[in-house]
């Protein structure tokens, strides 16, 4: 097969894309219309399994990936597949591989034709559109015809299908003011971050990839730019439970958080504990949300924290997790100071990434390596001092600011989450949209801690968190016929399953 479903775990930016490029050419002695032919082959084999034997309308632009758009083109004609090329850029112009492609396409009766809106919007319901238009090597602004040619894309219901990018998205950021919403998309030779985090995920939908043969060493002196990372490559570190284990042996994990008003949140994050193998739990609240707490769950040693001195030694727990539901109030602030004197691993997560914000690293602790800051994108902002939008525009960047500010590992929330130590960079391709609801994150935070009550290293238990916790979003999503209305606290028992 020339294509797969599965993805590989490196990923690079670009710039490093165009760069394996060239040296598969010096090196490998391999040509680049062969890379571009085995492109176009990858991707169509890619859509007939997808899709039949359709008729296609490829949108083709000036550069490679059009190259690869008219390759698709001869193949389907060769087959004797209905199919035909609307060019935003005059094929005559065109250069180098992508001109011998288009020659190709010509060759083989190809009909080829100039943009228009009309003929785009009279194609059949049946036809899938292939984005051809613009690859790896686009940087904004979009030029008025391009942005024009996929606004038209996007508002028909034709499924589309882009080849190695969506035309207009950032490859390292998965930022885009504009770009095809595809229903497929196949990535060659590497793939790109940009794909999997940010906006990406809006644009990508069902992805693919190809390494056209590329040797690995090509990419022996590349480093890839960071990793992705799935629920089977992290797995294997759930942690194991011997026969003559007892509750001692799996750690204590203590929640600090619930100030008034508050204390579901609080609840959420021990009660995930209690499903996540921890061996004891215990919750430090406001005296108002003890009785409650303890009718949800009995298991969990719940007690009024009336002064932050009742905060216990640290050796009497595992790890703390500090936040969900915390508040800012001088409660608040005297809880987490206590929480910080532990010195034990920690989770730090929602109110106590606010108080961290508001009054500075030097207030409460100073920069540590047995921590895990999990904030969302407004937390984030909030940390570095910017906003979210330039948080969001490269989230990458920003998880590796919170890490080098304040060590330890950054886990920064949102589709595509970034997962920052000071060794490696990963994107956790895991979850889907029915996580996009409140309680999530104190779910993800308890599951956290109870992994490093556990014995995982900080590292460990953020990677296996987060995918844990995607899956199981994406179990009871599925389970419940969809997106829509899924509860924090209906992951629990998925969590469970599949750490068990």
């Amino acid at each position: 097969m020339t294509f797969q479903k599965s993805l590989p775990t490196d990923l690079y930016l670009c710039q490093q894309a165009r760069e394996l490029d060239k040296r598969a050419a010096e090196y490998e002695e391999i040509a680049t219309i062969v890379l571009m032919k085995r492109a176009g082959k990858a991707a169509y084999d890619c859509l007939r399994q997808r899709y039949g034997d359709v008729p296609l309308v490829i949108v083709c632009g000036a550069g490679n990936n059009a190259g690869d758009g008219y390759v698709v083109a001869a193949l389907a004609a060769q087959r004797k597949q209905s199919v035909s090329v609307l060019y935003l850029s005059d094929p005559n112009t065109l250069t180098g591989d992508a001109l011998k492609a288009y020659r190709y396409a010509q060759q083989e009766g190809v009909a080829i034709a100039a943009f228009t809106e009309s003929e785009l919007t009279q194609q059949g319901a049946d036809v899938v559109l292939v984005d051809a238009l613009l690859g790896t090597g686009f940087t904004p602004p979009l030029r008025s015809e391009y942005g024009h040619a996929i606004q038209c894309i996007n508002q028909l219901e034709q499924k589309k299908f882009s080849l190695d990018i969506p035309s207009g998205l950032n490859g390292d950021t998965g930022q885009a003011d504009q770009a095809v919403v595809a229903d497929a998309c196949i990535s060659f030779i590497a793939l790109k971050p940009g794909l999997l985090t940010a906006e990406g995920p809006n644009f990508t939908g069902e992805l693919y990839f190809a390494d056209l043969g590329v040797p690995a060493s090509i990419f022996e002196h590349m480093p890839s730019a960071l990793k992705r990372l799935d629920l089977d490559q992290v797995l294997p570190l759930k942690p194991l439970r011997l026969p003559a284990s007892h509750k001692g042996s799996h750690g204590k994990v203590l929640v600090c958080g619930g100030d008034l008003g508050l204390g579901g949140a609080a609840m959420l994050a021990a009660e995930t504990a209690l499903f996540s193998g921890a061996g004891l739990i215990a919750l430090a609240t406001q005296a108002a949300h003890v009785s409650p707490a303890l009718v949800r769950a009995p298991e969990v040693m719940t007690f009024a924290v009336e002064n932050p001195s009742q905060i216990e030694t640290g050796q009497y727990y595992s790890c703390v997790v500090a936040g969900p539901g915390l508040g800012q109030s001088a409660w608040s602030e005297q809880v987490l100071l206590a929480a910080l004197h532990l010195e034990i691993p920690m989770v730090v997560d929602a109110d106590a990434l606010n108080l961290l914000a508001k009054y500075g690293l030097e207030h409460f602790s100073t920069k540590r390596e047995n921590w895990i800051l999990t904030p969302h994108p407004g937390e984030a902002a909030r940390l570095l001092d910017t906003s979210i939008l330039a948080v969001q525009r490269d989230r990458v960047q920003a998880a590796k600011l919170l890490q080098k500010k304040f060590g330890g590992v950054i886990v920064l929330k949102g589709a595509g989450t970034v997962i920052a130590s000071a060794e490696e960079i990963y994107i956790a391709n895991v979850g889907n949209a029915a996580l996009a609801a409140g309680g999530m994150g104190d779910v993800l935070s308890g599951l956290i801690g109870a992994l490093l009550a556990q014995g995982l290293r900080v590292e460990e238990a953020a990677k296996l968190a987060v995918c844990v916790h995607g899956a199981a979003g994406v179990a009871v999503s599925q389970e419940n016929g969809g997106l829509l209305g899924v509860r924090a606290s209906e992951l629990l028992p998925a969590i469970r399953q599949l750490l068990n």
